[in-house]
């Protein structure tokens, strides 16, 4: 077969390839088409591979050049989803793997899958700002209920329940200071970069809104924003997040010092339009901004209030540790079981158990004192059961 018919077919065959991937009811990536062809290639699999990812640089030339720009970044998105997301899920991996509780030890960090213990989670209630203090809030929300409850598992923050026919975009999760709202983000966030949880996902976004504060005077796109936070889509030239389906968590809506303004803020629709973070947030909240992706929103409940309730569409709230997530939870930092129980038990005998130990942060207070009191030296001292 001459130059020319070899170069024809094989210009055909990628031209077929690349229809069938840009097709909205294809659910493969070229490059697992790719992969799934050169686990048989033989010994040109690297000369094949080499060929068709120049072939693809070609056809993004040319699509830019009759500029056919949305086709272009739909393609390259489709190619390197794939690469995207596994180098996403190593950082976030390396980001939420390991926690500090207390003391931080440099050389000793602990792994967020060896403690961690499922939160009481659950559904219903309102965005509606609570004037008891925090303290009296912890000991209300370990309190058994009146009525029954729903609870949530976190990697089902966003399942739709039995009754419920709309799907559910933004979660509005409130929790007193310390009970485990970061926490609870990590391990949703780690649960998916492990292929543990939701593989429907295809990236998922976790902001602080810490620090997005600090960008508080500059200006980005939503999709600039994720380039920045996230290198590795931008390297990959990821830039038209609604081809995918996205979850942005915002963790820490008490702390935002940014002005979220539901009332006077202009509508903004465009991904790749440039505007302050006050803007961008705004309409990310209100769903003007990528309509298809979801949140998930954490606050105390005294800033609950700052997003309006349309913009919700379901309202959680952590009430900490039930009794036997604290002896699971204290059961998991203490390896040996006879000192365990020594904790556990002496926690149940103190005057104001239930409030103190009902968050994550005071369970982990009470560990590390626990431990500054029962020194080798000390131990005769350290309350028995």
């Amino acid at each position: 077969m001459r130059l020319e018919d070899n170069i024809t077919m094989f210009v055909k065959n990628e031209l077929k390839k690349i229809q069938k991937l840009l097709s909205p009811d294809h659910p493969e990536t070229l490059k697992s088409q790719m992969e799934d062809e050169e686990m048989f290639g033989g010994e040109d699999e690297d000369e094949r591979k080499s060929c068709r990812e120049a072939f693809l640089k070609i056809t993004l030339h040319f699509l830019r050049r009759l500029k056919q720009h949305e086709m272009a970044d739909h393609l390259q998105s489709k190619i390197f989803a794939p690469l995207c997301k596994r180098e996403l899920k190593a950082q976030l991996k390396k980001k939420f793997q390991c926690v500090f509780e207390g003391i931080a030890k440099a050389g000793s960090p602990t792994l967020l899958n060896q403690i961690y213990t499922e939160l009481h989670i659950t559904e219903g209630g309102t965005a509606e700002v609570n004037d008891e203090h925090e303290v009296r809030q912890i000991e209300t929300a370990s309190r058994k209920p009146d009525r029954a409850e729903t609870t949530i598992r976190q990697e089902d923050i966003f399942k739709v329940s039995p009754g419920r026919d709309e799907p559910i975009r933004t979660v509005l999760t409130k929790g007193v200071a310390g009970i485990g709202k970061t926490v609870l983000t990590q391990k949703y966030s780690l649960d998916w970069a492990e292929d543990k949880a939701n593989q429907d996902i295809q990236f998922i976004f976790p902001f602080t809104f810490r620090e997005l504060n600090v960008l508080k005077e500059e200006k980005f796109s939503l999709v600039e924003l994720v380039h920045h936070f996230f290198n590795q889509t931008n390297q990959s030239g990821i830039c038209r997040l609604e081809d995918f389906q996205v979850v942005f968590i915002l963790d820490g809506l008490d702390e935002c010092r940014l002005n979220l303004d539901f009332n006077k803020t202009k509508i903004l629709t465009e991904t790749r339009k440039s505007t302050s973070l006050d803007e961008l947030l705004t309409n990310l909240i209100r769903g003007n901004l990528l309509p298809s992706a979801r949140l998930w929103i954490t606050t105390r409940p005294a800033a609950a209030n700052q997003i309006p309730p349309q913009c919700v569409d379901m309202v959680t709230e952590i009430r900490g540790f039930t009794d036997p997530q604290k002896e699971e939870y204290f059961r998991k930092r203490f390896r040996d079981e006879e000192q365990a129980s020594r904790i556990i038990s002496h926690i149940k005998k103190a005057q104001a158990s239930t409030s103190c130990a009902t968050s994550q942060s005071s369970a982990g207070s009470l560990l590390q004192f626990w431990r500054m009191c029962c020194k080798p030296e000390r131990e005769d001292s350290c309350p028995r059961p």
